[in-house]
């Protein structure tokens, strides 16, 4: 199978490595700079003290033309209003895309595309060291679901795509999907980010702790959860599991980027505000995050957006 990635992140950079095990893979990136290292020394993937390098080909996003079988966008959620007219220029009817963002902003997109359409949580702990130096940090899943779908074609393509070493799981339902690990996400980032801690503290600081619970329960009756003990334990399990791990949006920040706050808790807070639901801890946390994001951005856009 032909399949395209495009973003050359950790995400797009563990993909890339592990589906060119078995599949014929082109990685798309954005600067000049990345593509020569990739080309160079392939990509180097680390997991558990050890390395191995894999040289795949690698274009230019702009050389994109929607010639493979499927194509993966791991890319960060601001990433897509910009790139959404170049997938719908050369989406078809026989082409599939799979999206891999954090957050549900990205729904509202594909009624401008054509072909089959997926969405995927990545559950992997992944960092890139260097524009082809990943480090796979804890194995996970990828779980899928396709949001609109021949039947068919989609499970064809779960099953060339399975493989042990890097497993999917198929899931019914991509919202409930996408809410699972919108939960976890809104919680983890935001506090981890502020606080600058490691994912553990959350939950072995009993006042960090405090914060979390307060922060669930306004997002249990923002997105009305039902079995709000399931989505909590799974929030416990996520926190444990990675305990040692910087969150993406803690790295976001350390690393002078912008962050996913608006696909994240930006959206749930538009939800709050349909139902007219309080929400005054997710609004700190929220306007906090994009406080840290001016200092990232141009100082003269955060002035503009205070002066109006």
């Amino acid at each position: 199978m032909k399949i395209g990635v495009i973003g050359g992140g950790a995400i797009g950079l563990l993909f890339s490595y592990y589906l060119s095990e078995i599949h014929s893979v082109c990685l798309y990136v954005h600067s000049e700079e990345q593509l020569e290292i990739i080309k160079e020394k392939g990509i180097l993937l680390e997991k558990e003290g050890q390395m191995k390098s894999k040289s795949i080909p690698v274009k230019i996003f702009s050389e994109w033309h929607g010639e493979e079988d499927v194509t993966l966008i791991a890319l960060k959620q601001y990433h897509l209003p910009g790139m959404i007219s170049r997938f719908s220029s050369y989406s078809s009817k026989k082409h599939a895309f799979l999206f891999l963002q954090n957050g549900m902003g990205h729904l509202k997109y594909f009624d401008k595309m054509d072909g089959e359409i997926y969405i995927g949580t990545v559950e992997h702990g992944a960092m890139k060291l260097d524009g082809n130096h990943v480090i796979h940090t804890g194995l996970g899943v990828t779980k899928i679901a396709a949001f609109r779908e021949t039947t068919v074609k989609f499970h064809h393509f779960i099953k060339k795509i399975q493989d042990e070493s890097f497993p999917f799981v198929v899931e019914d339902d991509y919202e409930q999907m996408l809410i699972q690990k919108l939960v976890v996400n809104a919680i983890i980032n935001p506090l981890t980010a502020i606080l600058q801690i490691k994912n553990g503290e959350l939950i072995h600081n009993p006042y960090y702790f405090e914060l979390v619970k307060r922060m669930f329960t306004e997002i249990r009756e923002s997105l009305n959860l039902q079995n709000d003990d399931k989505y909590f334990k799974h929030i416990m399990a996520v926190c444990e599991q990675t305990a040692q791990n910087d969150s993406s949006m803690l790295r976001d920040l350390k690393e002078n980027r912008p962050t996913e706050i608006d696909a994240i808790l930006g959206y749930i807070l538009e939800r709050a505000a349909e139902k007219e639901i309080s929400t005054p801890v997710l609004e700190v946390f929220y306007q906090a995050v994009k406080g840290k994001e001016c200092r990232v951005e141009d100082n003269t856009t955060c002035q503009k957006l205070y002066l109006q």
